[in-house]
């Protein structure tokens, strides 16, 4: 990028904060959602060296213990987009973080793998509100050529979530044990859900923001609203196009989250403290934090240049494929800091594609149906999520814990996706079929 772009691209950021900062606000709120939603996650991978010890689990138990999560997730994502777009995203997601946050604390008192896999299921469960009520705030508070930014903002989220996990996690683990842990992350939840409670409203209805804001957010034409029969979203190609897409990537960020504590451990035997296993994540979450950030910026940019929507997000999530065939180095690395590098890489990549992959569906999808057509793509690509994990779990067994296969399977599954999104993507808002 030139001095003259980034010099324009400022002036734009600078134009659109003073139009409004309400949206900015809105903002917030879910991306410290997402963080706790993924400090929920990452603890279990965090642990597990604690409680495969303390419980005797298997490589498979643990394995059967997130797949009971995905099971979880899916049943919750086809439930919970639909429930979203009906109920309303305050009242909805505000019920889900309530629910998720008791689940966690539950863990607390498990005391064997299948109490771990009751646990997580209804973990999954509750958790999988997430996505699709962050979608939907970002597609009703931002216009199009902001979307990918926020929504890159809001998905850093997972990787705050994720570097703080190890960073938190040791003290507790030292001072009260890890049942205290999960009782202090079903707190966590309580407090965010006071200020979403106070805070939040849409934007029809919110009492501080301005008309200027308010008309700069609702810019753009779109199809009348209409209460839309679920076989209908089924039935538009835009719905399969997003979820066939999301069901071969999405659960590679779950692969990181659950494998990679173990992964590292065993390469490099790491323990649970914030300077062996701690710093190394905090690296490569926050070169996360950066791709995903960046990555919605990237397309914004394009837009902003003349670009459409759709293309600028496609050539977006090209560069991020090629960037990911770095995790292909990782499993042979010959240091701790070179497996890193490649990882950071790669997990930054992926989020940049995951912040473009969300706003495509943004662009192309009616307001009012965005929660359930996400809520769907969520629910197939958690049942790809389950089929990852069962695979990860075998493979490991299979090869005495030998990561190279995994590795070099994870860039195929982007370009795959780039490909099937390229033929099946709608290039404007889809109108809804007769």
């Amino acid at each position: 990028m030139t001095t003259s772009e980034t010099a324009t691209l400022r002036e734009r950021m600078r134009a659109a904060l003073a139009v409004g900062k309400v949206r900015w606000g809105m903002l917030a709120l879910v991306f410290f959602a997402t963080t706790l939603n993924y400090i929920d996650r990452a603890a279990l991978g965090v642990m597990q060296p604690v409680l495969a010890k303390a419980m005797n689990w298997t490589a498979q138990d643990y394995a059967n213990i997130n797949f009971w999560f995905q099971v979880g997730y899916a049943i919750g994502f086809a439930v919970q987009g639909r429930f979203i777009d009906l109920v309303g995203v305050k009242r909805a997601f505000a019920l889900a973080v309530l629910l998720w946050s008791i689940a966690a604390a539950a863990h607390g008192v498990a005391a064997s793998a299948v109490g771990f896999m009751v646990c997580r299921f209804f973990l999954g469960l509750t958790e999988a509100a997430n996505y699709p009520a962050c979608v939907k705030t970002t597609r009703s508070w931002f216009p199009a050529g902001e979307r990918a930014m926020a929504t890159g903002i809001f998905n850093a989220g997972t990787n705050v979530g994720a570097m703080l996990t190890p960073v938190m996690l040791p003290f507790i683990l030292t001072t009260w044990g890890w049942q205290a842990a999960f009782f202090a992350i079903g707190a966590l939840g309580a407090v965010w859900l006071l200020f979403w409670l106070l805070k939040y409203n849409n934007p029809e209805e919110h009492p501080a923001l301005s008309a200027g804001e308010r008309a700069y957010i609702q810019q753009g034409v779109e199809p009348k609203p209409a209460r839309v029969p679920y076989a209908q979203i089924l039935r538009m190609r835009g719905t399969w196009a997003f979820a066939m897409a999301f069901a071969i990537t999405a659960p590679v960020f779950w692969f990181y989250l659950y494998w990679l504590p173990p992964f590292l451990n065993q390469q490099y035997s790491l323990g649970i403290s914030v300077s062996q296993m701690g710093i190394p994540l905090i690296v490569i979450y926050l070169t996360a934090d950066f791709g995903s950030v960046g990555g919605g910026a990237l397309s914004s940019f394009m837009i902003g240049r003349g670009m459409p929507a759709v293309r600028a997000r496609l050539l977006s999530m090209l560069i991020c494929a090629t960037c990911i065939t770095s995790i292909i180095f990782a499993a042979g690395a010959s240091s701790l800091w070179m497996a890193v590098a490649a990882i950071s890489l790669a997990i930054g990549a992926h989020q940049a594609w995951t912040a473009n992959i969300w706003s495509l569906v943004m662009d192309y999808t009616p307001r009012h149906m965005v929660g359930s057509v996400f809520g769907f793509g969520g629910m197939i690509g958690s049942l790809g999520g389950m089929f990852m994990t069962q695979l990860v779990g075998y493979v490991l067994t299979a090869t005495d814990n030998n990561y190279s296969v995994l590795f070099t399977m994870i860039p195929c599954t982007y370009f795959i996706a780039l490909v099937w999104l390229y033929f099946m993507a709608p290039r404007q808002v889809m109108d809804v079929p007769a």
